[in-house]
């Protein structure tokens, strides 16, 4: 059996002559075309009700998985709420909404609260050309990007309620609902609302941007990560951090005030002088709007006390919003993961003299043929191979680089199935080798790899949706093999491949 070819041309520049799927031409979600439908419902003078994603229990939880009594609920469009429903009440903010009590997704809601920092972004996913006056004909519209691809996903007003109270998402100002459409938008897109219990913040903030991911644990962190915090808030990224779990799946509140297993927006970081020595801070959000951390620089610490005025003036707050400073030694010791989500990559180190460059490959494992499972397999071979070039970096790029690392190989599977919760994500990781000078132009067959050890590799072989690496290559050729753990598992994915340069000069990616 020859070896499988190494791809020689990013398989998305096709896509790329496609507008279908991009930000300004996005794919319709279930083929619902969202101008069509309103411009039906104004000619008819009715509202718009969709049949796609029906008020009823299948959009709640069909397979009764939350252990909610369906007989209360009632669904109401935002006028049989309030008298005066508003989309947006003075922009949006993160301090708007809370997370209902009925539903675990504060993975979701994290990354909402930091969705609101960035206006742009919030207007892609949010479209600005809808509200509740005007033609209003009770529909509205929002955008995903899902696996590589942009989605435009329609939906009705009609929330669900309990004695006419929100039962999921609300906002804090009655008559706004931003927020509870929102989240009604990506429960479609998931499946249902039970379909958004438990998840991870990374996936959101990735479906919100489309963009590069980095995640970290603040403990074991190689690299100095407040630092890459700094840069990636001066960039305006989106930020969230996970706590560890405790002994149950509950979440538990400590006697600090942290949540266990609970997911928060990073809002803020920012650097104070203490009696005259500085101190890195983080400024951490809460999804459920209450509940804080209440030791060293809560907004009740005595250590504020020795700041400036001015420092505190731009940082204290006395109000239980759930937002709240606390250290990086503190943040480090009670949170598990941090995941930074930023258009461009250039966050990475922020040095004038150094860039970063990036290609994305859409491709496929398919059972007997390139799904050749992890390096301890003798079908390894059979995976599908990417190419990559490191060069050499300048002496002024190097000096000035904020950190060592130059690659960031990121991995997405996709196994396409219409309800998130019935996803069961393979073990995926990725392997990298040096690829010697003779072999350079070659196709890399089965014996290539007797022996042969990986210089690099993504590390554990992770069960979840999305992982990364971020390290150091030396100058020269690889080989970047994804896998699954498993041989013979169909799924396809998405590699993207992260690369430091000069500024003044592109990084060759040649796959």
């Amino acid at each position: 059996m020859p070896p499988p070819p190494v791809n020689k041309i990013p398989k998305n520049e096709d896509a790329a002559k496609d507008k279908k799927g991009t930000l300004d031409v996005p794919l319709k979600f279930l083929d619902q075309d969202y101008q069509e439908l309103k411009k039906n419902c104004i000619l008819k003078k009715e509202m718009y009700v969709d049949d796609k994603f029906p008020s009823d229990s299948s959009s709640i939880d069909a397979k009764r998985k939350l252990g909610l009594d369906m007989g209360p609920i009632k669904w109401l469009s935002p006028s049989k709420i309030v008298a005066n429903p508003q989309l947006t009440v003075m922009g949006v903010s993160r301090f708007d909404y809370a997370q209902g009590s009925y539903l675990g997704d504060c993975w979701f809601l994290a990354a909402v609260g930091a969705l609101t920092f960035r206006e742009d972004v919030m207007n892609q996913v949010m479209p600005a050309d809808q509200s509740f006056g005007g033609d209003y004909a009770g529909i509205f519209h929002f955008k995903f990007w899902r696996f590589g691809k942009w989605i435009d996903v329609v939906i009705d007003d009609k929330l669900p309620t309990i004695n006419g109270k929100l039962i999921f998402v609300h906002s804090k100002t009655s008559n706004e609902f931003w927020p509870a459409l929102l989240e009604k938008a990506y429960a479609k897109v998931c499946g249902s609302y039970a379909d958004l219990h438990a998840g991870l913040i990374s996936e959101a903030l990735l479906d919100f941007t489309g963009g590069i991911h980095v995640c970290s644990e603040p403990a074991k962190a190689s690299i100095d990560l407040w630092s890459l915090m700094d840069r990636a808030a001066k960039a305006k990224a989106l930020m969230g951090c996970g706590t560890f779990q405790g002994r149950t799946s509950e979440n538990t509140v400590l006697p600090n005030g942290i949540v266990q297993g609970h997911a928060y927006s990073v809002t803020g970081v920012f650097k104070v002088m203490c009696k005259e020595k500085p101190v890195r801070l983080v400024r951490v959000l809460n999804p459920w709007g209450r509940g804080e951390w209440i030791g060293d620089w809560s907004d009740n610490s005595l250590l504020w006390n020795n700041v400036s005025q001015e420092q505190q003036a731009k940082c204290r707050s006395l109000v239980n919003d759930g937002e709240f400073w606390m250290s990086m030694e503190d943040f480090s010791k009670y949170f598990a993961d941090i995941d930074i989500c930023c258009l461009s990559p250039d966050f990475l180190d922020s040095s004038s003299k150094c860039s970063w460059t990036s290609t994305c490959y859409n491709d496929s494992w398919v059972a007997g043929t390139t799904a050749g499972g992890c390096v301890n397999n003798d079908s390894f071979w059979k995976n599908p191979q990417f190419r990559v070039r490191i060069e050499a970096l300048d002496k002024e790029c190097a000096a000035n680089a904020q950190c060592p690392q130059n690659i960031l190989v990121s991995l997405i599977q996709n196994q396409e199935k219409r309800h998130r919760s019935d996803v069961s994500n393979y073990a995926i990781g990725f392997t990298v080798f040096a690829i010697p000078p003779e072999m350079k132009d070659k196709k890399l067959p089965d014996k290539f790899f007797y022996g042969k050890r990986p210089v690099a590799d993504g590390g554990n072989f992770l069960i979840t949706r999305h992982m990364m690496k971020f390290f150091k290559l030396e100058p020269g050729e690889y080989l970047i093999v994804p896998s699954t753990f498993n041989p013979n598992q169909s799924a396809k994915f998405i590699l993207s491949i992260f690369s430091k340069s000069e500024s003044h000069k592109k990084a060759q990616l040649t796959v």
